[in-house]
Order: C-alpha cells, then sequence, then structure tokens
C-alpha cells in the first residue's frame, strides 16, 4: 500500500476525539484492515504533512444485523452483518495539529 488514499478511510469526528484533539493532540482515523502501524504513520505524515509521535490501532468487529421491511402486505425480515474494520488513533509530536473540519495543517 504505497498511496495515502488506500490506507486512510476517513476521519472519525466523535465527541470524545474531539475532547482528546484539544487535551492530548490525538486524531483517530478509519483505516485499512491490512495496514500496519508504520504504513499508517507514514500515510499522516505524507497527507497532513505532520509529524505522528505516536500510532494505536484496533481492529473492531463488525455487528450482526437484522431488519423488517413491510412491502405489499407482506413482512419481509433479513439479516446481515456490518464489515469489520480498523481504527488508527494518531498522537502528534508538540506544537502539530490538524484542522479535519477545514482540511488545514498547522505547525
Amino acid at each position: 500500500m504505497d498511496d495515502h488514499r488506500e490506507i486512510i478511510i476517513r476521519p472519525l469526528l466523535t465527541e470524545k476525539m474531539s475532547f482528546l484533539e484539544e487535551a492530548q493532540r490525538k486524531y483517530a482515523f478509519e483505516v485499512a484492515l491490512s495496514a500496519n502501524k508504520i504504513e499508517i504513520k507514514k500515510a499522516i505524515q505524507n497527507k497532513f504533512d505532520v509529524e505522528v509521535k505516536k500510532v494505536a490501532t484496533m481492529r473492531r468487529k463488525g455487528k450482526n444485523k437484522r431488519t423488517t421491511v413491510r412491502s405489499g402486505g407482506r413482512v419481509i425480515r433479513t439479516q446481515g452483518r456490518r464489515s469489520n474494520w480498523k481504527r488508527a488513533v494518531i498522537t502528534l509530536k508538540e506544537g502539530f495539529t490538524i484542522d479535519l473540519l477545514k482540511g488545514e495543517v498547522t505547525g
């Protein structure tokens, strides 16, 4: 995986992560399942032009889901499974930040 677009899927914008961004310079991203910490670090540094101090990864299991649909007077019940995914929490070195909402980098 040479291209950072194949490794970084999307940023995770949650209330918890916004608190960690301000307090500890940590950012979370959904990344490719096959990506390792070294590839993730290089992709973040190339894309956002920042220096990464630490990378922590977590593999998340997809949930089983059931749904019921009424169609033409009949009830149709189906079930499926969400995909497994991987989260990477990036800690930046002192003096670097990423503005995910505007897409700007300061540092």
